[in-house]
């Protein structure tokens, strides 16, 4: 990436890059947001390809491969990795292999599908605390639910419902957030223990769901436990 981050652990402050001044329409969708620690992968695609011009070309490979197979408007559109009609669905709504895009039907997201070890990836410790952030672009009332993939899981395949834990590993409701809906700098946090005996890499993976409406979000974030305290790299 052109910058390397760091998302610090237990509640310290993360430095964003200025928001893209112009982004092109947004979905009919009301709401709108995206794990920003650990990082999904469509955020940390965009800010990897984020240029003085506000075009967005990715130098990541992954990320380049994403946008060619799926074009810009999956990064200007970040924070809409969603469905409408999910209401918290999971395993038998969202077809495995297409976790990552949930199969969204107002932008292309399948370029995120892709089974690749060179996603942009955040060092982490095994059970650390970890403040998370979820990108509040619009804010409403809901649960977020944080899986972890099984040590079984391979990045050479696409993910599939069998290769997440069973349960979350965390949730949260109505989490404290700060920030004005409709810019970067805003979101929702919470701190929580990562699981513990993790080694090498790993997908967390993230659903909101409104309790306001069915519309829900899901986001693959790439990790990697190797004792790191939040550098994205990659």
């Amino acid at each position: 990436m052109r910058r390397r981050r760091r998302a610090v652990l237990a509640g310290g402050a993360l430095t964003s890059a200025a928001l893209l001044g112009t982004l092109v329409n947004a979905p009919a969708a009301s709401a709108h947001g995206a794990m920003m620690i650990p990082g999904s992968r469509t955020y940390l695609c965009y800010k990897d390809g984020l240029t003085p011009t506000g075009e967005i070309k990715p130098d990541n490979p992954a990320c380049a491969a994403a946008v060619a197979q799926s074009g810009t408007n999956s990064l200007y559109n970040w924070f809409a990795v969603l469905r409408s009609d999910g209401a918290g669905r999971t395993r038998g709504f969202i077809p495995d292999g297409k976790l990552c895009s949930a199969a969204a039907v107002v932008y292309d997201f399948s370029g995120f599908d892709l089974a690749r070890d060179d996603w942009p990836v955040t060092h982490l410790t095994s059970g650390a605390e970890l403040q998370f952030r979820f990108n509040k672009w619009a804010a409403h009332p809901g649960e977020f639910r944080t899986y972890i993939t099984k040590d079984s899981w391979s990045p050479t395949r696409p993910l599939a419902w069998d290769d997440l834990e069973d349960e979350p590993f965390y949730r949260v409701t109505d989490p404290p957030s700060v920030g004005g809906p409709g810019n970067e700098g805003s979101y929702y946090y919470w701190n929580a223990r990562l699981p513990s005996g993790k080694t090498g890499r790993h997908i967390i993976y993230t659903v909101w769901q409104r309790s306001d409406s069915t519309e829900t979000f899901y986001n693959c974030s790439d990790v990697v436990f190797d004792g790191g305290n939040g550098e994205v790299t990659g």
